[in-house]
């Protein structure tokens, strides 16, 4: 169905070029549209609607019936007399009904897609859809998603079709409130850079329209239409992930995840259990910020002393000193790599469980 903004606009654009008012109406007479007041005309409509003709000129106005499928779904009015007014109302009642047709199709593979990203589809199923709607089975697509921040706009699926409508390949939609998808279909080569491309232009374009907190996300590019959905998991486990691991980030993909993705499909028992062995029952969390500080910087230089320390502003003895505390308080020597690794995965693996703690789901 088509919304009655897209009609006004749709009726202000016509009048605007070809100087004649029009009113859209339903089948119970009820104004939808209008670019002026026509006065009423609900027992005009109702005997239109009831002859057999198609158009008709009643009461200085002409008629004209518009139809979905064989069912009548609006009647234009067209206001003024003669050849002219006719032809302009037919032109009119002709784009409409495009317009109904244009829209339905849209329907109906948004509704393909949403179930085909949420797996709601047997394969025979996505064979037949996709051939009715015209829709290739075999070339190379990738999810994107869109998730708005706390600016979130509820406009953001349109900003998203509109910022994508110079392509028909591409589909956009959205399975919740709190996030768009972007079905993108790719050229065969040069995937990657197309797709990071495709990634900074929606971001650039939306934070022009005043949406400042964005996080964007991709999975993998598949090769067949039934794998879309895997993209589409993919492509939330990023933003989730994301979210968690690399904060500072807008734009993150599947394939960078590295071991954060590991930790994300833990369950939180076994995290846990991980932590009470390695550290007791103290979480290397509850470290005061200097000491957290130090690691953090150690980490960032490669287990480097001197080069950490010259980052810290602090004597290398000083950070050798902090070093060595920290291995009689935990068992863990940071200069040595096996330690370090244990280490850096035991402070992934909290930031992941107060993830989980303070999620919404």
């Amino acid at each position: 169905m088509i919304s009655n903004q897209i009609l006004q606009n749709t009726i202000d654009g016509l009048k605007s070029i070809a100087r004649v008012d029009f009113c859209v109406m339903d089948v119970e007479g009820k104004e939808i549209a209008s670019t002026a007041d026509m006065g009423s005309n609900s027992r005009a409509v109702g005997e239109f609607i009831l002859s057999p003709a198609d158009s008709q000129e009643i009461q200085g106005y002409q008629f004209f019936k518009i139809y979905d499928e064989q069912q009548l779904e609006y009647v234009l009015m067209a206001g003024g007399t003669g050849e002219d007014v006719y032809v302009i109302g037919k032109m009119a009642a002709f784009q409409i009904q495009n317009l109904l047709v244009a829209y339905k199709e849209r329907f109906d593979k948004d509704n393909f897609f949403k179930n085909l990203l949420l797996d709601n589809l047997l394969l025979i199923d996505i064979y037949s859809r996709s051939k009715k709607l015209h829709i290739q089975m075999d070339v190379p697509r990738v999810v994107i998603i869109v998730e708005p921040g706390n600016d979130h706009d509820n406009n953001v699926l349109e900003l998203v079709r509109t910022h994508f409508s110079g392509s028909s390949r591409d589909f956009i939609t959205a399975v919740d409130e709190s996030s768009v998808i972007v079905v993108k279909e790719l050229l065969d080569e040069d995937s990657m850079k197309e797709i990071d491309k495709a990634a900074k232009g929606v971001r650039a374009y939306l934070q022009k329209e005043g949406m400042k907190e964005l996080r964007i996300a991709y999975g993998t590019v598949v090769k067949e239409l039934k794998e879309v959905s895997r993209s589409y998991k993919e492509a939330k486990m990023a933003i989730d992930v994301g979210k968690i691991f690399f904060g500072e980030r807008e734009i993150i993909a599947y394939s960078e995840l590295g071991i954060g993705r590991l930790i994300y499909q833990l369950p939180i028992p076994l995290c846990k259990m991980f932590i009470r062995e390695i550290f007791g029952g103290k979480s290397p969390d509850e470290f005061d910020d200097e000491t957290l500080g130090t690691i953090y910087k150690f980490f960032e230089n490669s287990l480097n002393v001197s080069e950490t320390s010259r980052q810290l502003f602090i004597h290398r003895n000083t950070l050798v000193y902090r070093l060595d505390k920290l291995q009689k308080g935990t068992g863990l020597d940071l200069r040595v790599f096996e330690d370090a690794i244990t280490f850096k995965i035991a402070l992934m693996v909290v930031k992941y469980m107060k993830y989980m703690e303070n999620a919404d789901f």
